[in-house]
């Protein structure tokens, strides 16, 4: 379902993992799946995905660590735009 884009086949399959009584923790994790099933159903069928914004992100999150106590914002926004 993951790798194949069908999103459409997560309804059957949360109600399979919430009619199980032997796993308690996937029975609860497919209810609250049903919170927000119009979220879950477009990431698993439309073919985008956040994974280059995310890779930015840690990139950033990574060099603030190491910048942390040694310099000011503008040197760390410097090495933020040059840093490749």
């Amino acid at each position: 379902m993951l790798t194949h884009l069908q999103g459409d086949r997560l309804p059957e399959c949360i109600e399979a993992a919430s009619a199980t009584t032997e796993l308690p923790t996937l029975r609860h994790f497919a209810q609250h799946l049903l919170r927000d099933l119009d979220a879950v159903t477009a990431g698993l069928t439309l073919p985008w995905n956040s994974g280059v914004v995310e890779g930015h992100v840690n990139r950033i999150k990574m060099l603030k660590r190491q910048m942390f106590g040694r310099a000011g914002f503008a040197m760390l926004r410097k090495r933020v735009l040059l840093a490749t």
